[in-house]
C-alpha cells in the first residue's frame, strides 16, 4: 500500500509541474484504503486513476472487490420449482462462490423433516414452502431470507373414484402430508365447503407416496404440490380433477416461502446468513428474468423431465427481486406477508394465538444482505 501510494503521489506532481510548464491546470486525488478487518470480514482493495497532462487517464477506474473466509453449508430443499428454484441460481451463476460459500444442497420431502434435520445439527438451512411456518411461529426455527410466494400446490382428486368436487371428499382417502402448505390448502378448500378433515379418510404420506399412491389408484385425491402435481395429471389424463390450489386463495392470504435456520445457528452466525442471503438475492434476480433457463437447471438437480419442471413455472410468483425486496421492507410490505400467513394458520386452527412476527423473522439480515449488494 505505501509503495502504491508513493507511485500515486509522484505521478500526480509529475502531472501538476507539466501542466504547470504549458500554462494549463491539473487536478489530482487520493483515496486511502479502508484498514484490514479479519478474516471473516469484507476487504476492499481501491485504485486510484490519476490524470496526466491533457486530460488523459493513466491508470484504471477504482475497482472493488471482497474476499471472505471461506465456509461450506449444508442447505435442504424440496424438489420443485418453489423450493430449488433460488439456491440451484445461486450455484449456477456462482453467487455462493462471490459470498465465499460452499454449498452442499440435500433433498428433503418436506419442511417439517427439514426442520428436524436443523435441530439435530444435520442442515444448517433450509428452504421451506406456507405450511411449515407454522413451526417458525412455534420457535422451533427462525426465517431470515424470503425466497417467493406460492402458487404450486393443490387438491386433486380421480374422477373414476367418483371425485368431481370438494364436497365429493366427504368419506373418501385422500393422501397429505402434514404441516405443508398443500396441507394449507386443503383446510381452507374445506373450510369453504363447511367441512374438516375429520369427514375425510386422511392418509398421511410423503410427496412421493402420494403420487404413487394417485397413479395406483390407491387413494380417491390428495393435497400435493408440483412437480407432483404434474406428474400425476399426465398419468391420469382425463380423470384428474383440479378441486383448489392458492390461486383460489390469493385475494385472502399470501402464502410465502423462506430461508430458515436455528436460532442456535443464527445467533453464532449472522455474517454467514447475511452473506448467503446477498446470493439468494441476486439469484431473484436472475430468475425472474430467466425463469425457463433456472426450470432446466433444477430439473437437472431434482432429476426430473425438463419439460415437466417448466410446466411448473407458473406456479410461483418470482417477482421479489433485490430492488422489490428493498422497498418491501422499508414499507412493511414483507412484514404483512408473514402477519396474513400466520393469521391463516390460527383461522385453522394451527396456532391459538398470536405471536410477534418479529419474534420469528430476522428482518434485519434481509435488510443487511440488500444494502450489502446495492
Amino acid at each position: 500500500m505505501r509503495k502504491t501510494m508513493s507511485l500515486a503521489l509522484a505521478s500526480a506532481m509529475t502531472a501538476a509541474l507539466l501542466a504547470g510548464c504549458g500554462g494549463g491546470s491539473a487536478s489530482g486525488t487520493a483515496t486511502t484504503a479502508a484498514p484490514e478487518t479479519t478474516a471473516a470480514q469484507t476487504t476492499a482493495a481501491q485504485t486510484e486513476a490519476v490524470p496526466a497532462a491533457g486530460g488523459e487517464t493513466q491508470a484504471e477506474a477504482p475497482a472493488q472487490t471482497e474476499t471472505f473466509e471461506p465456509a461450506t453449508l449444508r442447505v435442504a430443499y424440496m424438489p420443485n420449482m418453489g423450493s430449488a428454484s433460488l439456491a440451484v441460481t445461486a450455484r449456477e451463476k456462482g453467487f455462493f462462490e462471490e459470498m465465499g460459500l460452499t454449498v452442499e444442497l440435500v433433498e428433503f420431502q418436506g419442511g417439517p423433516a427439514e426442520i428436524a434435520a436443523m435441530a439435530s445439527g444435520d442442515i444448517d438451512i433450509s428452504q421451506i414452502g406456507h405450511g411449515a411456518h407454522a413451526l417458525c411461529a412455534e420457535g422451533e426455527a427462525v426465517i431470515f431470507q424470503i425466497d417467493c410466494t406460492s402458487l404450486a400446490d393443490a387438491v386433486m382428486g380421480n374422477k373414476d373414484k367418483g371425485v368431481n368436487s370438494i364436497a365429493d371428499l366427504r368419506g373418501k382417502k385422500v393422501a397429505a402430508t402434514s404441516g405443508t402448505s398443500a396441507e394449507i390448502i386443503l383446510n381452507l378448500a374445506l373450510q369453504q365447503e363447511g367441512m374438516t378433515v375429520d369427514d375425510l379418510e386422511l392418509v398421511e404420506m410423503d410427496a412421493n407416496g402420494i403420487v404413487t399412491a394417485m397413479i395406483s389408484g390407491n387413494v380417491d385425491a390428495c393435497a400435493t404440490w408440483s412437480p407432483g402435481t404434474m406428474t400425476i395429471e399426465q398419468a391420469l389424463g382425463d380423470k384428474t380433477v383440479w378441486l383448489a390450489t392458492n390461486q383460489d386463495y390469493v385475494n385472502q392470504v399470501t402464502f410465502p416461502s423462506s430461508f430458515i435456520t436455528t436460532q442456535k445457528f443464527a445467533d453464532s452466525n449472522h455474517d454467514l446468513l447475511v452473506r448467503f442471503s446477498r446470493a439468494l438475492q441476486k439469484a431473484a434476480d436472475y430468475r425472474n428474468s430467466n425463469i425457463e433457463e433456472v426450470a432446466g437447471w433444477v430439473a437437472k438437480q431434482c432429476e426430473v423431465d425438463a419439460d415437466t419442471m417448466k410446466a411448473t413455472v407458473g406456479e410461483g410468483n418470482w417477482t421479489i427481486t433485490s430492488d422489490f425486496l428493498g422497498k418491501a421492507l422499508d414499507d412493511g410490505t414483507i412484514k404483512t406477508y408473514y402477519e396474513n400467513q400466520q393469521q391463516v394458520f390460527i383461522d385453522g386452527g394451527r396456532l391459538t394465538e398470536k405471536v410477534d412476527v418479529e419474534n420469528y423473522v430476522l428482518f434485519d439480515v434481509m435488510k443487511e444482505a440488500n444494502e450489502a449488494n446495492k
